[in-house]
């Protein structure tokens, strides 16, 4: 079998110790991590989020033992300048007007095309690269895969609240980043030359100056040999961030053989997909998904299951069982989201979900 690397990109936010509000600093972050973490921390586009990622890892169990080690290092370095870290998708109560944007030329193009839009951008997500054999069967897998994107998303939603609001949602975060263009489902391409004239043509009338600006859901890399999730929020405990990685790989792992068999999977249309997304975002792993093969409403759990049967063959060999059973842990405590209005709803204080929230960042990193 083909070996799926696997890279892990997550986006923390920067919290102040005291107000427990995001601060723009992230320049002391990398500035403190330069002797440890230089080249795995990254700005993003507001001073208020640091990106930290992983190298190639060649299993999961690499990848669960780098991202624990670079967690505590960044953990560390935070509370040296009595700041903090945290995942989750949105800040609760943070006001984007008040976070200033990363001084570069990349993100003052984004904000100059998008204004408002970009400036409101303030979210927090996870990308994970599972590495693939080549580009074409890249697009192969990324019209498969996208019927169980909704699956993934519901696991990770870890956005519930906005601005200081309850919005009613699993997951906001979508909600906000849907306002930029060229995001959500990927379209079916009937081959990666379909895919490149779509890209070229993008390009050609000054829409994106380069295939980066693509930020669907999922997409074939531009640049390197993987397919990148996208979709998923900010998780809090990192066996969360392991568990999702882990069943992308596996997925990726199970279509790719099926194809090598010559066995297809169908494909359904992006609106239908689109419309499991919505429910994903609105009720997380308590929602009702629609099963386009019965052509009924059937609860999350129902579809979970048939996704772990559909990779178990693959789990195996790719030694990341363990990993990928934590699912039943995210199941029986409930997602990020569940777990954060639980603490709202028992406290009435979104000052206590943002404790929450860093004491789960640090689980089983710090004392």
């Amino acid at each position: 079998m083909h070996r799926f690397t696997i890279g892990v990109e997550e986006e923390y936010q920067i919290i102040d110790a005291e107000s427990r509000d995001l601060v723009s600093h992230v320049s002391k972050i990398i500035e403190g991590g330069k002797a440890t973490l230089e080249e795995h921390l990254k700005h993003e586009m507001h001073e208020s989020v640091v990106e930290m990622e992983t190298g190639i890892c060649q299993n999961i169990k690499q990848a669960k033992e780098e991202l624990y080690s670079l967690r505590k290092r960044l953990i560390k370095i935070a509370h040296e300048q009595n700041l903090r870290v945290s995942g989750g998708g949105t800040h609760p109560f943070s006001q984007w007007r008040t976070n200033k944007i990363t001084s570069a030329d990349r993100y003052d193009k984004i904000v100059d095309d998008m204004g408002d839009v970009a400036r409101g951008n303030l979210i927090f997500g996870l990308h994970v690269h599972i590495g693939i054999p080549n580009r074409e069967e890249g697009i192969k897998i990324q019209n498969v895969m996208r019927y169980f994107l909704p699956h993934i998303y519901a696991l990770s939603t870890n956005s519930p609240f906005w601005i200081g609001r309850n919005t009613g949602f699993k997951s906001y975060r979508q909600q906000v980043f849907a306002k930029f263009p060229r995001t959500g489902i990927p379209s079916y391409f009937s081959s990666v030359s379909e895919f490149d004239e779509y890209i070229n043509l993008m390009i050609k009338t000054g829409t994106i100056d380069n295939a980066k600006k693509i930020w669907w859901d999922l997409r074939v890399h531009p640049f390197y040999p993987t397919i990148e999730f996208r979709i998923c929020d900010m998780p809090l405990r990192i066996d969360e961030t392991v568990c999702l990685a882990a069943i992308m790989q596996a997925l990726t792992a199970k279509i790719y053989k099926l194809h090598q068999q010559n066995i297809t999977f169908r494909s359904y249309r992006r609106l239908m997909i689109t419309e499991n997304k919505w429910r994903a975002a609105k009720k997380g792993i308590q929602s009702e998904l629609i099963d386009f093969g019965k052509e009924e409403s059937v609860p999350f759990i129902d579809l979970l299951r048939e996704l772990l049967l559909f990779i178990d063959d693959v789990v195996d060999e790719l030694e990341s069982r363990d990993e990928i059973n934590y699912v039943w842990e995210i199941i029986r405590r409930g997602t990020g989201a569940d777990r954060q209005l639980q603490v709202f709803n028992d406290t009435r204080d979104l000052r206590s979900v943002v404790d929450y929230m860093i004491a789960e960042t640090e689980y089983g990193i710090t004392e």
